[in-house]
């Protein structure tokens, strides 16, 4: 087995020797072996994480499975899966002399149903600004009272953490002019859905390390005794993603179906309380919309009471360029088919590989996107573009 040389775990010793390296590149290998040895029938792996489909190919640990292996990767791009009609209420926004609105800037390339996207809204003279923190938003609010700052949230639990805090603290403080337009999304519901559908060929399932860090491991062990397939929490380097995989195989290989902790060092089994008990205040789980997998019960965060009197509202009308939407606390309206050479909701379900679809590496590029998976820098298109597979 010929290993990557681009193993993110290797260390090297005081002197610059790579002997941290060869020990890593050892475990590696054991853990290949192990799992070549473990495998004695066809067994389908889904990875929830967009990370983690993008550290498997880059360290093209896809290529030293075991033939028997099939990986799936999942919708875990919450940059991808954010509904389109979304999109289209933040572009409104953006459009808007007296709004700034601050993003995420993986978010700004992401088209909405209309075609346009936020770069391009920017391009025409909408005042959008990245941030890398939801808390950069207090600065930008305090410093333009006479505008109103919005801020897009989107992400999975991990980041909803931090936008509850933006929340408590502009309403704190009083600032009348910032707003939320959430998008926030959550993970077990749409496990939940995917695995109850019969169709569903996934035996086990990869889940996200960094979800679980936040929220703990208590929704998916119901979910694994339910539609009985092993969970397996599982991290982001090389030696943790086989470990993760190593760990399914053997529960499947038993014929057992639980949760188990392949991510122990930073992942506990209650995860964060202060974190737990921050989203707890300010959200509250609602039904969403997911680009290409369609409404998920209870798949989406939504401000409660009395965070929600910083929803951003506002309502699209066919001068903005866009579809007739009406949102309040940001619930959405209609949505428009993806491109019709686009499979991009088959590739988020993991029905299809990225290289099946006719448009990618060709009319589908990272520069000239069709769907959202090869827009994001943790979509699955873009990893198999970006990697060559």
């Amino acid at each position: 087995m010929e290993l990557s040389r681009d193993w993110s775990g290797e260390r090297r010793s005081g002197n610059g020797n790579a002997n941290g390296a060869t020990s890593g590149v050892g475990r590696i290998q054991a853990l290949l072996g192990e799992l070549h040895r473990s495998c004695s029938r066809p067994w389908t792996l889904m990875e929830v994480c967009g990370g983690q489909t993008h550290a498997i190919l880059r360290h093209g640990l896809d290529q030293l499975l075991p033939p028997q292996l099939t990986l799936i990767h999942g919708p875990g791009c919450p940059v991808c899966v954010t509904d389109s009609g979304r999109i289209e209420q933040a572009l409104t926004l953006a459009g808007r002399p007296e709004v700034i609105l601050c993003s995420f800037g993986d978010m700004l390339r992401v088209p909405g149903s209309s075609g346009r996207d936020l770069l391009e809204q920017r391009g025409a003279g909408g005042d959008v600004r990245v941030v890398y923190s939801p808390l950069d938003v207090l600065a930008i609010a305090r410093s333009n009272p006479e505008r109103r700052v919005v801020f897009f949230a989107v992400g999975f639990e991990t980041t909803a953490p931090a936008t509850a805090l933006l929340a408590e603290r502009a309403l704190a403080e009083g600032l009348a002019n910032l707003e939320l337009l959430v998008a926030h999304v959550r993970v077990p519901p749409v496990l939940e859905v995917m695995l109850a559908d019969p169709e569903c060929r996934v035996q086990a399932i990869l889940a996200a390390g960094h979800v679980c860090t936040v929220m703990g491991e208590e929704e998916y062990g119901a979910i694994a005794s339910r539609h009985r397939r092993p969970i397996v929490v599982t991290g982001f380097e090389p030696e943790e993603l086989l470990r993760g995989m190593l760990a399914a195989v053997r529960q499947l290989e038993r014929g057992e179906h639980r949760v188990e902790n392949a991510y122990a060092r930073a992942a506990r089994a209650q995860g964060n309380a202060g974190a737990r008990a921050l989203l707890e205040r300010v959200f509250l789980p609602v039904d969403r919309e997911w680009r290409g997998l369609g409404t998920i019960p209870a798949g989406g965060l939504e401000l409660k009471p009395p965070y929600d009197t910083l929803a951003s509202r506002v309502e699209i009308t066919a001068d903005d360029a866009g579809p007739v939407l009406s949102s309040a606390n940001g619930r959405e309206g209609p949505t428009h088919a993806p491109a019709p050479a686009c499979i991009s909701g088959l590739v988020l379900q993991g029905l299809k590989k990225p290289q099946a679809c006719p448009s990618f590496g060709t009319t589908c590029t990272p520069e000239r996107p069709l769907g959202a998976p090869m827009v994001s820098g943790e979509g699955a298109c873009a990893a198999y573009y970006r990697y060559q597979r």
